[in-house]
């Protein structure tokens, strides 16, 4: 939990410091009103009491008042601002470091998880944040220095205190020790919660056109019901300690008095005796009702300090798991470190040196001992069965993971050495699942940043080339037309176009097509490829594609198969010698329709 707070920056911790001064300000007020109430009690049994003897104790208890109330407002406002101030780092922290993840650190935490961390988690941090200067600094504060006053006024009303303390913190310690696991069980299943809600409205399609609606509603509610009998139990746990706190507080405001009452009936006054003997007599037992009358004022103020405590602790647990939740995404690892490198000689040219990959946790390569190079303005195409690791040398290509063995060079440089920067400036990607933003047309082009300013005709430009155009006119405002989120409102080709245009209009060295022509008919995808070869000469190719026909013209053709090399060469030169190139061919097309073609 401290680990977290280590983040806090120096000016938050001089707030706090600011804080736990104020705190004890107040707390010097709030038990400077038992000794007013005490002298009052005492005046009162006095009969040559001054009216205005009452109205400067009264006074007093008035001035303190107001004071500890004005502090309690600077305390609350400061702590209000020191909470959100942290959240806000906290957040801008995990995000951060979520954005600087490879896809193998998402996939360890999942995406619900990583969205719940960066919500509720962080909620519970600021919860605990706001709550804890307020409460959790004066609660010990007031507690000690109200046992302080107590200490030496009677050994036997001390006794009483004391066995409500062991009482309290006897009740506490047992009820958070069962109830701590199930608060880390709680965080868990939110992020149940979060991702089935997440993949039912992500899916939504898919579900209803199985009809898969009660399916989706038994996996929720399930999650759901699981959630709430955990919450039950932790809540109903806790609601345990109220109750005892209550009835300790009326168990000593009972005994005090008792006790209090007994030690007062105890003092005898002389009825034979002096005046002088009778008088002191009076005044010893006005000044113990005093001392019995702030006394249970103290024990009350004790009896507070651990509600608020218990307040404090009610959070606690959940914060502790929220903040080592929290502290597993900020230290975790990066994968994908950048490099240094901001120049290079070469341009537009890759090379896969016996490069091999293995996912964490794998228990094989789904790469093996990959060898190929692409100069400037080449095509190189990937081919090959389900699961043969196309995507994955894709994603090398453009640095979503590491290799774990050999080497990938991009203008004759290592593609480690480079700094994140300049070697997105080199590399348009475009995934094989096309993501649009909710945006529009223009900004989904324009997204990010590029080597170079991107205008209108570079838009324009890009739309043309990505055979988008004529659907992008066709809009309400053309260019300006809104993107709605995921880009719900327009096709799966209409999607992948626009993801295209957003990769040529940055004018990489390197474009990477992931089997970005998947949901494009064959005409489009046949004129797209001519434009991209006709009007991006220069620009060196690595295209995934599922279909020979896409692929066919490349300059080379790497046959892929259980993550090895079945073959490398053009299409007829696959034709000739390798033997799974043509099954793939032969399942596309047949013999006579291969023959024209050739």
């Amino acid at each position: 939990m401290l680990h977290i707070f280590s983040n806090m920056k120096t000016k938050d911790r001089w707030l706090v410091l600011l804080c736990l001064l104020l705190v004890c300000g107040q707390v010097y007020f709030d038990l400077r009103l038992p000794d007013y109430t005490a002298e009052i009690t005492v005046l009162i049994s006095n009969e040559v009491t001054e009216l205005s003897q009452y109205f400067t104790a009264g006074g007093n208890m008035l001035g303190c008042a107001v004071c500890s109330a004005l502090l309690t407002v600077i305390v609350g406002y400061l702590a209000a601002m020191i909470a959100a101030d942290f959240s806000f780092d906290i957040r801008a922290n995990v995000f951060n470091k979520v954005a600087a993840m490879g896809s193998g650190e998402i996939k360890k935490f999942s995406t619900a998880s990583l969205i719940t961390r960066t919500t509720n988690d962080i909620t519970q941090i600021q919860m605990i944040v706001a709550m804890g200067l307020q409460m959790m600094m004066r609660a010990p504060i007031m507690a000690i220095w109200a046992i302080i006053k107590i200490v030496g006024k009677s050994w036997q009303l001390s006794v009483i205190v004391a066995a409500a303390v062991v009482i309290i913190v006897g009740s506490m310690i047992v009820i958070l020790a069962i109830m701590i696991p199930k608060f880390r069980i709680v965080q868990r299943q939110i992020d149940d919660v979060n991702r089935l809600t997440d993949e039912n409205l992500s899916g939504i399609r898919v579900v209803r056109a199985f009809n898969a609606e009660k399916y989706q509603e038994d996996k929720f509610d399930t999650a759901n019901t699981n959630l709430m009998k955990t919450q039950l139990f932790t809540g109903r746990g806790m609601a345990f300690l109220s109750p005892i706190m209550m009835f300790v507080q009326s168990c000593i405001s009972v005994g005090i008095y008792y006790v209090g009452a007994r030690l007062i009936n105890a003092i005898e006054v002389p009825l034979n005796g002096t005046l002088t003997e009778i008088m002191a007599s009076i005044s010893d037992r006005s000044l113990l009702l005093g001392d019995v009358v702030s006394f249970s004022s103290y024990a009350l103020y004790m009896v507070m300090s651990f509600v608020m405590l218990l307040m404090i602790f009610m959070l606690l647990p959940r914060a502790q798991v929220s903040a080592r939740r929290i502290n597993e995404v900020i230290d975790s690892d990066i994968s994908v470190k950048e490099g240094t490198e901001t120049t290079s000689e070469e341009s537009g040219s890759i090379e896969f040196r016996d490069v091999s990959f293995r996912y964490p946790d794998a228990s094989e390569d789904c790469l093996k001992h990959i060898s190929f190079s692409a100069k400037k303005g080449e095509t190189v195409a990937f081919i090959g069965a389900t699961g043969s690791g196309k995507s994955t040398l894709a994603g090398l290509a453009a640095r979503l993971y590491d290799t774990t063995e050999g080497s990938i060079l991009v203008d004759g440089k290592d593609i480690s050495q480079y700094r994140f920067e300049t070697l997105y400036d080199k590399i348009g990607y475009i995934p094989q699942k096309a993501v649009l933003f909710a945006n529009s047309v223009e900004d989904n082009i324009t997204f990010g940043n590029s080597g170079h300013t991107m205008t209108d005709t570079d838009v324009d430009r890009a739309l043309d080339i990505s055979q988008s155009t004529e659907f992008v006119q066709a809009m309400d405002d053309g260019k300006k037309s809104w993107i709605a989120q995921s880009g719900s409102n327009v096709s799966g080709g209409q999607k992948q176009r626009l993801s295209i245009a957003r990769a040529v209009a940055r004018k990489p060295e390197i474009l990477i097509f992931d089997d970005s022509f998947s949901a494009l008919d064959y005409k489009t995808d046949r004129i797209l490829r001519q434009r991209i070869k006709t009007d991006l000469k220069g620009t060196t190719c690595l295209i995934v594609a599922q279909r020979i026909g896409t692929i066919r013209d490349a300059d080379r053709i790497v046959v892929l198969d259980n993550g090895a090399v079945a073959g490398i060469g053009t299409h007829d030169e696959l034709m000739k010698n390798c033997p799974t190139y043509q099954q793939i061919a032969l399942s596309q097309l047949s013999a006579e329709e291969l023959a024209a073609n050739a």
